[in-house]
C-alpha cells in the first residue's frame, strides 16, 4: 500500500538535448554537468525534497544509462523512501500498448498508473534541464489558494528572446486568457518555464482526450494547455523572479556555468537554507602545484593545477599541466590538458584529452567578426592531438591529429 500524497512531481528526463550537440551524444541532457560538481538534474530533485516533495517519477527515455546510474536509489537527494521517494519511469510495453514517449503529455500519460498509486490532488511537473532555485510548494500554495485548475510558472525575458518560449497573456490578477507556442510575433514576455501544476483529476481527463486525438502531437504546451484554456478552465500565472536558465544551447550552458563566477548573479550554490545536492565522488581536495594561477575560477575536489586557470568552471579530476592555459571555458570531470595546450572559449567534456601545445578555441576580439566566433566544444574521451589547432565554433566528437579528422 503506498502513502497518500499531497503533491506527486513528474520530471520529464526523456529528450535529447539535440542543441548541446556532441555533448549529450552519449547521455542524456539531464546529465549534463554543470557547476564544477552537479550534474542538471540535481536542481529539479533539491528543489522538490528542499519543497517536501517526496515522491518524483523521473521520466527517461534518451540514452539513459548515465542519468540511471546517477539518480541511483536517489539517496543524495533524501529520495529513497520505502513508501515514497524517487522512481526512474522509462518508456515500456503494456497489454494495450505502448512504446516510446511520443511527446511530453504522452511521457504523462503513459505513466498515469504510478500516478495513481499515491492518491495526489496535484501532480508537478517539471523540466530537467534547467539551472535555478525554487520552492514549489509556495507554486502550490498559490494554485490552491486561487482555485485554480492549472498554474504555470512564468517569468519575464526580453522581448527580443520571448518568441523562443511559450507566451502567456494574463490579467491583472494573474489569470491567463491566451497562450501562445513560440510566438513569431509575441504579446507579452512573460515566458513559460515549463513548471505545471495540475488538479491531478483534471490532468487525468486531458491527458485522456488528448491521447484519444490522433492529430494531436501529445505536447503540453502545444495540445494540453491549449484545450484546457479552450474549455474555459481556470489558468493561473505564477510569476518567479529569482534566477533561471535554460540550458538547451551551447551558449546558454556555458553562459550558466560562468555566471556562477559573476557576484552579480544572484545564484548562490552555498546557501545552507537550500541546499543543491549531488552524488560527488568524494575525491581528495585539488592540488595546485608551483607556479600555477587561478583567477576568479571554480576548482572542484581532485585536480591537479599546474598551468594557468582564469574564469573558467573546472569539474572533478581535472589536470592542466605546466604552461598550459585555460581560460573563459568549462572542463569536465577526468579531462586532461597537456603541457602548453592553449582553451579558451571551450566546453571540453568528460576524459577528453588535449594534447601538448594544441590551442583549442579563440577569444572573441581574435576573430574576424563574420558570425564564425563561437564556444568550442570537445565530446567526451575525444583526444586532440599535440599542436593540433582547433577553431572556434567547433563541434570535435572524433579523434584529431595536427588538426585533421582521424
Amino acid at each position: 500500500m503506498f502513502r497518500k500524497q499531497e503533491c506527486v512531481a513528474m520530471l520529464l528526463a526523456g529528450g535529447q538535448g539535440s542543441r548541446l550537440y556532441v555533448l549529450t551524444r552519449d547521455i542524456a541532457k539531464p546529465a549534463v554537468p554543470y557547476g564544477g560538481k552537479y550534474r542538471i538534474i540535481d536542481f529539479p530533485l533539491s528543489n522538490c525534497i528542499n519543497s517536501g516533495i517526496e515522491t518524483v517519477g523521473v521520466l527517461t527515455q534518451y540514452q539513459p544509462l548515465v542519468l540511471n546510474d546517477y539518480i541511483g536509489s536517489g539517496q543524495p537527494w533524501d529520495l529513497d523512501r520505502i513508501d515514497a521517494g524517487v522512481h526512474v519511469l522509462p518508456p515500456y510495453q503494456g497489454s494495450e500498448g505502448g512504446g516510446w514517449y511520443k511527446g511530453t503529455a504522452n511521457a504523462i500519460y503513459q505513466n498515469m498508473t504510478f500516478i495513481e498509486r499515491y492518491d495526489p490532488e496535484y501532480v508537478l511537473v517539471l523540466s530537467g534541464d534547467h539551472i535555478y532555485k525554487m520552492d514549489y510548494s509556495d507554486m502550490i500554495a498559490f494554485h490552491r489558494q486561487n482555485g485554480a485548475d492549472c498554474t504555470i510558472a512564468v517569468i519575464e525575458v526580453e522581448m527580443s528572446e520571448a518568441s523562443r518560449f511559450g507566451i502567456l497573456n494574463t490579467e491583472p490578477d494573474g489569470t491567463i486568457y491566451e497562450f501562445d507556442e513560440k510566438p513569431k510575433e509575441p504579446k507579452s514576455n512573460l515566458a513559460s518555464m515549463g513548471i505545471y501544476v495540475f488538479n491531478w483529476k483534471k490532468l487525468r481527463q486531458y491527458l485522456t482526450s488528448d491521447e484519444q486525438d490522433p492529430k494531436s502531437q501529445n505536447d503540453f504546451g502545444k495540445n494540453v494547455l491549449p484545450a484546457m484554456l479552450n474549455a474555459g478552465e481556470k489558468m493561473m500565472a505564477y510569476r518567479f523572479e529569482g534566477y533561471w536558465k535554460d540550458v538547451g544551447t551551447i551558449d546558454s550552458l556555458w553562459e550558466a556555468n560562468m555566471d556562477l563566477l559573476d557576484p552579480r548573479v544572484p545564484m548562490d550554490l552555498d546557501d545552507p537554507n537550500w541546499r543543491i545536492y549531488s552524488r560527488n565522488p568524494g575525491l581528495p581536495p585539488h592540488f595546485t602545484g608551483e607556479g600555477a594561477t587561478i583567477q576568479n575560477s571554480l576548482i572542484s575536489e581532485g585536480g591537479n593545477i599546474f598551468g594557468h586557470v582564469d574564469f573558467s568552471v573546472l569539474f572533478p579530476g581535472v589536470t592542466v599541466e605546466s604552461g598550459a592555459e585555460v581560460r573563459d571555458s568549462i572542463i569536465m570531470p577526468g579531462a586532461v590538458v597537456r603541457r602548453g595546450a592553449k582553451v579558451q572559449y571551450a566546453i571540453v567534456a568528460e576524459n577528453a584529452v588535449i594534447g601538448e601545445d594544441a590551442v583549442v578555441g579563440a577569444r572573441p576580439e581574435d576573430c574576424s567578426g563574420d558570425g564564425s566566433w563561437g564556444v568550442t566544444v570537445v565530446a567526451a574521451g575525444v583526444r586532440i592531438g599535440a599542436h593540433s589547432k582547433v577553431p572556434p565554433k567547433a563541434m570535435i566528437d572524433t579523434d584529431m591529429e595536427g588538426g585533421a579528422v582521424l
